[in-house]
């Protein structure tokens, strides 16, 4: 299943186009969302967003766009959401065509936005403020993104119940991602391969509890080849 910092518009024509009908997580850990009839027995606690049921874990909108304002208020530090934009700013600012410009800031969960004119400095005392309040943010391409209670471990927790009900048995699951991402996915998963760039040791994203992932070169010509491998064999070492 894919994990990914994209909504549900953006991904939409790509998953129609691979004819892609797995689960997936979007928006940073925000929700997992479903195609109709993937799963016979019903997950509970799920809503409905366009042609997906979704199961959600972070606060749904307008939670994000309120904890936004509010910070930028108890921090006085200026932010601009893409919500507030015009078309023609949007554009302007995003260096996207139109429709893909409208498509990435329609969000269900998270709040996408940039900062006016703060330091270094700001952008960490905005983000721990965030933090105070159970909001998390990180950046977004040359965004930023705000969600209230996200967790891309707890998707993950959540689909495996689905499978294990579907088959009746603990699934087995393998979490494949860079550093940026292997903090929140690997401790979720059974195993893990990370996919280190030139500098970085497989031996340092080991999570606190588990097994040390096996380490392939992000850009290798043989990584997608060794990787399909170990999850066949399920040999990491």
């Amino acid at each position: 299943m894919w994990v990914t910092g994209r909504n549900r518009h953006q991904l939409d024509a790509t998953l129609r186009r691979l004819g892609h009908s797995e689960p997936f997580i979007a928006e940073g850990g925000s929700c997992v969302y479903v195609a109709e009839d993937y799963f016979h027995l019903k997950p509970a606690h799920t809503i409905r967003l366009g042609r997906f049921i979704a199961i959600p874990v972070a606060e749904a909108q307008p939670a994000a766009a309120e904890a936004l304002e509010s910070l930028s208020e108890e921090t006085d530090i200026s932010v601009v959401s893409l919500g507030s934009l015009s078309p023609r700013e949007l554009v302007q600012n995003t260096g996207l065509a139109k429709g893909e410009a409208e498509a990435i800031r329609q969000r269900d969960f998270d709040e996408l936005f940039f900062f006016a004119g703060a330091s270094d400095e700001d952008i960490r005392r905005f983000q721990l403020q965030a933090a105070h309040g159970k909001a998390y943010v990180r950046p977004h391409g040359s965004l930023w993104s705000l969600a209230v209670h996200p967790s891309v471990g707890s998707c993950i927790r959540e689909l495996r119940k689905l499978y294990d009900r579907a088959y009746h048995k603990p699934a087995f699951s393998i979490g494949m991602a860079t550093a940026s991402d292997s903090t929140d996915v690997f401790p979720a998963c059974n195993r893990a391969i990370f996919l280190a760039g030139r500098t970085e040791r497989a031996e340092d994203r080991r999570p606190k509890s588990g097994p040390t992932p096996k380490g392939l070169p992000l850009f290798g010509p043989d990584t997608w080849r060794e990787a399909l491998a170990a999850i066949r064999d399920r040999t990491f070492g």
